[in-house]
C-alpha cells in the first residue's frame, strides 16, 4: 500500500509530504483547490507521460516520490527483484521533471525507465477516473480476476501443464518430420554411394597390397629376365643343374655316413636344408613367372581398382583403408531413415493423445469459467442496483477460442462488457465512456471481487459526479467495505462518503507571496466535522450543519 507521498514544485504545490494509513482515505476541498494535482503527481510516479507544464513556475525542476509497503510475495516485490532492484519489503519510486521536459526514474535509488514506471505501477495502483484506462478496464487482466474470483487455480496449472506438453509434442513431430523429409532426400545419395563401395568392395592393407603388385607388373620384363638369368644359374633340371649336383653331393656322403661315427650327420642335415630351399626357391620363381605370364591385362585391373578406391577415399574425404569404415557408416544412416518414419508415426500419436487430453482439460475450464461469469454477473448487477444505475447491465462474454489460438491460459476470450442504457449491445469496459457513473460501477465490480483480484491500492476519482443523498450514502458504504481488503483512495465532494473515510484529507488553496499555493492537511476529528458541515452547508457553516455533520459521522462508525 501506499504510505508515504512527497510532492516538490509541481503546479501550485510547494512542497507536500503526506501520511497514508491502510482502509480508507477521502480527499476533500473546494473545486479548483488543486486536489487533481495530487493526482497527477501520483501518477508521474507510475509512469505516466511527464510534461514541462506541471513544474511549478518560478522553479528549476518537479519531483515526486512515494514509498510502498508490502508482504512479502506481492507480485511488485517479485517483479522488482527479477529486475535485480532489492526491495525487502518496501518500493520508493522517484520521479524528476526537469524545464527542459526531460524526466528521470528511479526505483530504490536505481534509476529505471519510463516504460518500467509503468509496468510496476500497474502493480501498485489502479486509478478509475475520467481519463484512466488502467486496471479492470485493462482487458488483458479480465482472465486473472475471473480465474481468481472462481478459484480455478488448480484447473488453469493443469491446463497449463497440458499446453506444454502439447506444445512439446507437436515440436518433437515437426522435427521428426523434417528428418524423415530430409532423409527422403539424402537417400538416394546415401544409397548411390553404398552400392560403389559394395561393388568394390575395399579392404583395409588393399592400398599397399595394390601399390606393390602394380610395381611388379610394371617391371615384369626386367624382372622375367632376371628370373630366366637365375634359373639359368641354378640349373633348368638337367644333369648340370645345382639340384642334380646337390642330390649327388649328398649321395657320396650318406654312402660313408654309417662308418662315420656320426661325424657325417651334421654334414647331412645341412644339406638336405640346402635341397629344401633350393627346391621353395625354384618353386618361388615359377610363382613369380606365372603372375607375370599369366594375364597380360592384369596391371591394367589393378592400375584401374587402384585408382577407383583412391577416387572413393578422396570422395569420403577419408584414407582407403577407412573405406571400409565409410561403408559401415553408410549403412547406418540407411538404417536410421527408415526408423525416422516410425518416429513421425509415434510423434503423430503423441500429438493426438496429447491434443484429447488439452481439449479434455480447456471444455472443463471453459464451463467453469462460465459458471463464474454467470455468478460474478449476477453479483455486479446487484451491486450497481443498489447504486441507482438503473439499464445498466454487466456480462462476462467468454468466448471460445479456436484450436489455433490456444494458449497456456486456455481456449477461451474474457472480456467483462457492460452496456450504460437499456436497449444498447454490451461493448468492453475500455470503450465505455469514462466519468462517474463508470466509477460506480467499477467500485460495484470490484465489490464483488474484493477477496480474489490482486492486492493494489485503488484510487477512485469522480465517484460520487451527480449523485447525493442515499445513493452517495450507498456508495460511502461500499467504499468502506472495499478498503477492509485493500487500501482507498477516494477523491470526494459528497459527505456521505467523505464521514466513511479513515483518514480524512482536505486540499485547499492559499496565497503566499502574492500567488496561489496547493497545501494539504490530514485533518483532525475536530477539523473533520468543520469540513463535512463545509460540505453540507458551503461556505457559510451553520451550527446546525455542524450537528448534522455530527450525525453523518456518528451514523458512520
Amino acid at each position: 500500500m501506499l504510505v508515504h507521498l512527497s510532492v516538490r514544485d509541481v503546479v501550485l504545490i510547494d512542497q507536500l509530504e503526506l501520511e497514508f494509513d491502510d482502509g480508507l482515505c477521502a480527499l476533500t476541498g473546494e473545486t479548483g483547490a488543486g486536489k487533481s494535482i495530487l493526482l497527477d503527481a501520483l501518477g508521474l510516479v507510475l509512469g505516466r507521460r511527464a510534461d514541462v507544464s506541471l513544474v511549478r513556475k518560478g522553479a528549476k525542476g518537479a519531483a515526486v516520490a512515494a514509498t510502498f509497503q508490502f508482504l512479502l510475495g506481492h507480485p511488485a516485490l517479485t517483479f522488482v527483484e527479477q529486475m535485480g532492484i532489492e526491495a525487502e519489503g518496501e518500493i520508493v519510486i522517484r520521479r524528476t521533471i526537469n524545464l527542459e521536459g526531460r524526466s528521470r526514474g528511479f526505483v530504490n535509488d536505481q534509476p529505471v525507465t519510463v516504460a518500467f514506471l509503468a509496468d510496476l505501477g500497474s502493480l501498485l495502483v489502479e486509478v478509475h477516473g475520467q481519463n484512466d484506462r488502467l486496471g479492470l478496464l485493462d482487458q488483458s487482466v479480465h482472465r486473472e480476476v475471473l480465474d481468481v474470483a472462481g478459484d480455478h487455480g488448480d484447473l488453469c496449472a493443469k491446463v497449463k501443464s497440458a499446453y506444454q506438453h502439447w506444445i512439446h509434442a507437436k515440436r518433437n513431430l515437426d522435427a521428426a518430420r523434417e528428418l524423415a523429409h530430409d532423409g527422403r532426400l539424402q537417400e538416394e545419395a546415401l544409397r548411390k554411394d553404398l552400392s560403389e563401395l559394395e561393388v568394390l568392395a575395399p579392404e583395409p592393407g588393399e592400398e599397399e597390397e595394390l601399390t606393390g603388385l602394380r610395381s611388379l607388373l610394371k617391371e615384369s620384363s626386367s624382372i622375367a629376365e632376371s628370373l630366366a638369368v637365375a634359373r639359368a644359374q641354378l640349373g633348368d633340371g638337367e644333369g648340370n643343374s645345382i639340384e642334380v649336383r646337390l642330390a649327388t653331393a649328398r649321395r657320396a656322403i650318406d654312402a660313408t655316413a654309417g662308418v662315420s661315427g656320426g661325424y657325417l650327420d651334421e654334414l647331412l642335415q645341412s644339406l638336405d636344408r640346402l635341397s629344401i630351399e633350393l627346391s621353395e626357391t625354384l618353386a618361388l620363381m615359377e610363382s613369380v613367372g606365372g603372375k607375370l605370364d599369366a594375364d597380360p591385362q592384369r596391371l591394367s585391373e589393378v592400375e584401374e581398382r587402384l585408382f577407383l578406391l583412391r577416387e572413393l577415399a578422396i570422395k569420403h574425404t577419408v584414407t582407403m583403408d577407412d573405406l571400409k569404415d565409410v561403408q559401415i557408416r553408410l549403412k547406418n544412416e540407411l538404417r536410421k531413415i527408415g526408423s525416422v518414419d516410425q518416429r513421425v508415426e509415434e510423434g503423430e500419436a503423441n500429438v493426438k493423445g496429447s491434443e484429447a487430453r488439452l481439449s479434455n482439460l480447456i471444455s472443463k475450464l471453459h464451463a467453469a469459467r462460465t459458471r463464474t461469469g454467470q455468478k460474478l454477473a449476477l453479483g455486479v448487477m446487484r451491486e450497481v442496483h443498489d447504486l441507482k444505475m438503473e439499464g445498466v447491465n454487466f456480462n462476462a462474454s467468454i468466448q471460445e477460442l479456436p484450436k489455433e489460438q490456444w494458449s497456456e491460459n486456455g481456449g477461451d476470450k474474457i472480456t467483462f462488457e457492460v452496456s450504460t442504457a437499456p436497449g444498447l449491445a454490451p461493448g468492453p469496459l475500455y470503450k465505455v465512456a469514462s466519468g462517474g457513473e463508470l466509477s460506480r460501477f467499477m467500485l460495484a465490480l470490484r465489490v464483488v471481487i474484493a477477496a480474489s483480484a490482486p492486492i493494489k491500492t485503488l484510487v477512485f476519482d469522480e465517484i460520487d459526479s451527480g449523485i447525493g443523498g442515499a445513493v452517495a450514502d450507498s456508495v460511502g458504504q461500499r467504499l468502506s467495505r472495499l478498503a477492509g481488503n485493500v487500501q482507498v483512495l477516494v477523491v470526494t465532494h459528497q459527505p456521505q462518503i467523505a464521514v466513511q473515510a479513515r483518514r480524512h484529507f482536505k486540499v485547499f488553496k492559499d496565497v503566499h507571496e502574492g500567488r496561489a499555493v496547493t497545501g494539504v492537511e490530514q485533518l483532525t476529528a475536530g477539523g473533520c466535522i468543520e469540513e463535512i458541515a463545509r460540505m453540507l452547508a458551503g461556505e457559510m457553516i451553520t451550527d446546525e450543519a455542524r450537528a448534522a455533520a455530527k450525525r453523518l459521522m456518528h451514523e458512520a462508525q
